[in-house]
């Protein structure tokens, strides 16, 4: 954090990011118990609301769905599963956990970031905006049926807060106090040092059974399946290989607003494959029902199988979300050689994008260049004058290079080895001491600049060999190294690595929590977090303490704008790649709603075995 004289010596900065607690949630009244909650108070839904308007409430149940998912959270991983505590920071859990755990209130997937009440039918919040009390519902149970009550409220964030992964404690730093003031209210009490909308993420944390995880331990030794309370629950399973969530048929909260149209899927399945051929092998076979293909070859090449040409498959890109998103390389700083912000500029001008989207991605894919891409947090061009009375302030503690254009990553002459960006690089290697000697630079103590990249599948060998063979030949040692899920998982999460590559989406209305977990000095040295640079930066805080500080959409995109700009000068994540759709194939045997929510695609929970469809292609 800054010295408190140089926290105030941000003059004009200071009053555009001021914002106390008190003004949270300005349009929604305090005192009042009010059905949902949004960052600057725009609610579509009214309190009698039927349902959301992008399910279908006649959608027919029953039926398994077998697929792969997308994407991920916590401790999941993709390809194996060693504990069925998804909520702790160590050992990898299935996907999908989080289907088997209701939580205080759920989010509205056509608005950026409103939420609505599950297990609560409510909230008040407190006159200083502090404390928010929450109603909870009487029916809320349990899958063995014992009440969900304020006590498990207050024991989950209690326990979140202490021990918790990190995508939840960070969240809760601030909290003070979680109270069951009877059975059916629970009031959560924030320090008023919290962000203004850090109780967004914290009502959709899952709510767990105090009873449970006092006679289980909560670490990632748990194999026995925790007590939950949502629509689905553990059923089958075998470690590491695959997993069957199973539809709880008395589910208490089937018939609420926010659920009606939901959850139409009997059986959920979950198959865990080491490699992507694999995976793709049982795809065709129909073993698996629905994908995302991230493999461009594949997408392009390889939908040719009997199964695709007989039109029992199909091949269909839907819009992706309107919502920021990142995939990029990150350069570890906690090692010495990267510290140099030379250093990290010149391993990014070393990848030949331009090379790599025509011959390993099949033109398909966009550069990425910023930290908040497919979003209007993406800065463009020299900075506003409401970016420059954020940045101004902060010039001696950022590169240069902020209060320009926004920093891009140059395009190549797309031969794979461009000898003028690589003449830049060697330059600037030399410039931060790096000497050439023989085939390698070496440092004054005559030590080599090792970079190596952390990979858990074979495709990423292939595309980043290009880019390794580049840092060779400007004298880095540079290399690749294949590990098993684990092991990544493991590295991972304790920052064991040079370089590793990662693509996060962020909330269509971020908050200072969800930022924080990235890129604030705070979490460089939380283990599990998303911080895998170890971005360390007062600057870089205090631009995230202006985001949390919005008091509305303008203010936040003009914040979010500046953060983006100071975070690509530092480079410590060299942007990589995107798509704009999902390139989604699955089985032709599927309903599902004519028209896709603009913040979430949750297919599991929104799609519907299609009878007549599937009896049509051999599935019934």
């Amino acid at each position: 954090m800054l010295p408190r004289r140089d926290f105030l010596a941000l003059g004009a900065a200071t009053a555009a990011m001021a914002l106390l607690p008190g003004r949270a949630f300005a349009a929604i009244p305090t005192g009042v118990k009010v059905h949902g909650l949004s960052a600057f108070g725009d609610l579509k839904y009214k309190p009698d609301f039927a349902h959301f308007d992008y399910v279908n409430v006649d959608a027919p149940q029953g039926g398994t769905f077998n697929f792969s998912p997308p994407n991920w959270g916590q401790n999941q991983s993709p390809l194996t599963f060693n504990t069925l505590n998804s909520f702790v920071p160590k050992g990898d859990a299935p996907q999908r956990m989080e289907m088997c755990f209701d939580s205080l209130m759920v989010r509205a997937l056509d608005e950026p970031d409103a939420m609505y009440g599950l297990i609560a039918d409510g909230v008040t919040i407190s006159d200083d905006r502090n404390g928010f009390t929450f109603s909870l519902r009487p029916q809320a149970r349990f899958h063995d049926g014992t009440p969900l009550t304020a006590d498990d409220v207050a024991f989950t964030f209690k326990l979140l807060k202490d021990k918790g992964h990190p995508d939840y404690s960070l969240s809760l730093t601030h909290l003070d106090d979680a109270v069951a003031k009877d059975a059916h209210t629970v009031e959560l009490i924030f320090s008023g040092k919290q962000s203004a909308r850090t109780i967004l993420n914290v009502v959709g944390f899952p709510v767990l059974s105090k009873a449970f995880f006092t006679a289980n331990p909560f670490d990632s030794s748990q194999l026995n399946p925790p007590l939950g309370s949502s629509a689905y629950k553990v059923g089958r399973w075998s470690a590491g290989t695959w997993i069957e969530y199973e539809r709880v048929a008395d589910y208490w909260g089937n018939d609420l607003p926010v659920n009606r149209g939901q959850n139409n899927f009997q059986r959920i399945r979950i198959e865990f494959y080491q490699d992507r051929t694999a995976a793709f092998e049982a795809f065709k076979k129909g073993e698996i029902l629905y994908r995302e293909e991230f493999t461009s070859r594949v997408w392009a090449k390889q939908y040719d199988f009997p199964a695709f040409t007989a039109g029992k498959v199909v091949k269909h890109e839907f819009p992706a979300e309107t919502v920021p998103s990142m995939q990029a390389t990150a350069v570890n700083q906690r090692r010495p050689q990267f510290q140099d912000p030379r250093v990290r500029r010149a391993i990014a001008l070393c990848f030949d994008f331009e090379w790599t989207r025509r011959n390993f991605f099949y033109g398909s894919y966009e550069r990425s260049q910023s930290c908040f891409e497919k979003s209007d947090f993406r800065a463009e061009g020299t900075p506003s004058p409401e970016e420059l009375a954020l940045l101004e302030p902060l010039r001696e503690k950022l590169p240069p290079e902020v209060l320009g254009e926004a920093v891009t990553q140059p395009a190549s002459d797309g031969s794979g080895r461009d000898r003028k960006q690589l003449g830049k690089a060697a330059k600037l290697l030399a410039e931060a001491g790096w000497k050439r000697s023989g085939d390698f630079v070496v440092n004054d103590k005559g030590g080599r600049l090792p970079a190596e990249f952390l990979v858990e599948d074979e495709t990423f060998v292939q595309v980043y060999s290009p880019w390794v063979a580049n840092m060779k030949a400007i004298g880095i040692d540079a290399s690749i190294r294949l590990v098993d899920s684990a092991q990544y998982q493991l590295r991972q999460s304790t920052f064991d690595f040079d370089l590793i590559s990662a693509a996060f989406s962020f909330s269509a209305t971020p908050t200072r929590d969800d930022l924080e977990i990235f890129f604030h000095s705070r979490s460089a040295s939380v283990s599990g977090s998303r911080n895998l640079p170890g971005t360390s930066s007062p600057a870089i805080d205090m631009l995230i303490d202006a985001v949390g500080a919005a008091k509305d959409r303008e203010s936040l995109t003009v914040a979010m704008r500046a953060l983006d700009r100071a975070l690509r000068a530092r480079r410590d994540w060299i942007p990589s790649w995107y798509l704009a759709n999902h390139r989604s194939a699955y089985w032709d045997m599927f309903g599902f709603p004519g028209q896709k929510p603009d913040f979430g695609f949750p297919v599991e929970a929104l799609w519907w075995i299609d009878k007549g469809k599937a009896a049509k292609i051999g599935k019934a």
